[in-house]
């Protein structure tokens, strides 16, 4: 009953924007915007840092999110130094990876925008993470993330599932990204993605998977983590599932701790895992990214997790090659190069 009225009250809000009850707001300055129609965990970050590395060669980027979970509000401007409780995990973590690029936290996304077009002018694209369902902003392009593990149609809407958007607003996206495929993934399965998310001439789709890369102490650098090693494993990720399959196919794991997702360490979480340290002597602590940005600066942390604290940064690789494809089209898109009559699937276009 209660997921009845969530998809009646965002079916509204939809009628709303569509029927120019509420408006949409344009920019000067092209905004792509990362997003999905889900809650959490379905790697919206990994690739917008993927767009940002590849556009910085050709645009001054700004990152805009909504700074999920920070005790602060309104409009702060990132910095490496910056607190995660004050500007968000993701956006921190974004920031510590791309130095030079402008990332930014606030609620009200069009305000942002407007202060960034008036603050930073030499700032010529923004991209938007998680803005899907914020329509007061109308991106220049809508990359919308889908998670392979967890298939829409199979789903039910808040609080009873994970949908928070209805499956019609699918039509507003330019590019899908399936993601967490596997790497053998077969051309039935990509058909039947697309037979669900195809709805309009100029979508387009790629699948990715998710790599782990090499793992790397916050606090250590010249310490190494060796396949084959005894790991705890710790997650507080919207959906850990892919990350503990990929620890197991590379470590001995002894131990989980997963939390929710955005979750912020407690001195008794910290014991927790001294005391597992203590029943695993042999065990280093294997993490993710976003957990490690929020572990890095507490001085709560005791020294033993220190010195076994490994975060494992995740990229993402497209099957079949297409990221070539990918990349180029989404420059022509953003620089009008490609008409929207063209259909272009895995990187083969059609008319």
């Amino acid at each position: 009953m209660v997921s009845y009225i969530y998809r009646m009250v965002i079916s509204i809000r939809h009628w709303m924007f569509d029927c120019g009850l509420l408006k949409s707001e344009k920019f000067k300055t092209p905004i792509i915007c990362v997003g999905n129609i889900t809650v959490g965990g379905t790697g919206k970050t990994p690739t917008a840092e993927m767009i940002i590395d590849y556009m910085m060669p050709y645009y001054r980027i700004a990152l805009l999110s909504r700074g999920y979970g920070r005790r602060t509000t309104g409009y702060m401007e990132v910095n490496v130094d910056s607190s995660y409780r004050d500007v968000g995990d993701e956006p921190l973590q974004i920031k510590l990876k791309y130095p030079e690029a402008l990332v930014v936290v606030c609620e009200k996304r069009a305000e942002a925008i407007h202060r960034i077009e008036a603050e930073h002018p030499e700032i010529n694209l923004i991209v938007m993470d998680d803005g899907f369902q914020h329509r007061y902003v109308e991106p220049r392009i809508n990359v919308v993330i889908i998670d392979s593990t967890r298939p829409f149609n199979e789903d039910d809407y808040l609080p009873a599932g994970t949908l928070r958007d209805k499956l019609d607003s699918l039509y507003r996206a330019h590019y899908f990204i399936v993601t967490k495929c596997d790497v053998d993934m077969n051309p039935l399965d990509q058909r039947m993605w697309r037979k669900d998310l195809y709805k309009i001439a100029y979508q387009k789709i790629y699948f990715t998977r998710i790599v782990p890369t090499q793992a790397v102490s916050p606090f250590s650098p010249d310490n190494t983590l060796n396949f084959g090693d005894e790991v705890i494993v710790m997650a507080g990720i919207g959906n850990p599932k892919v990350f503990v399959r990929s620890a197991r196919k590379n470590y001995k794991v002894v131990a989980k701790m997963i939390l929710s997702d955005h979750h912020v360490y407690s001195v008794a979480d910290l014991d927790n895992l001294v005391a597992l340290f203590k029943k695993h002597p042999n065990a280093k602590l294997l993490t993710t990214e976003k957990d490690a940005v929020k572990l890095r600066r507490s001085r709560r942390v005791p020294q033993i997790i220190r010195e076994r604290l490994f975060y494992q940064p995740l990229k993402v690789e497209f099957l079949q090659g297409s990221d070539n494809d990918f990349f180029a089209t989404l420059k022509d898109d953003l620089d009008g190069k490609v008409h929207l009559g063209d259909l272009t699937i895995g990187g083969e276009t059609e008319k």
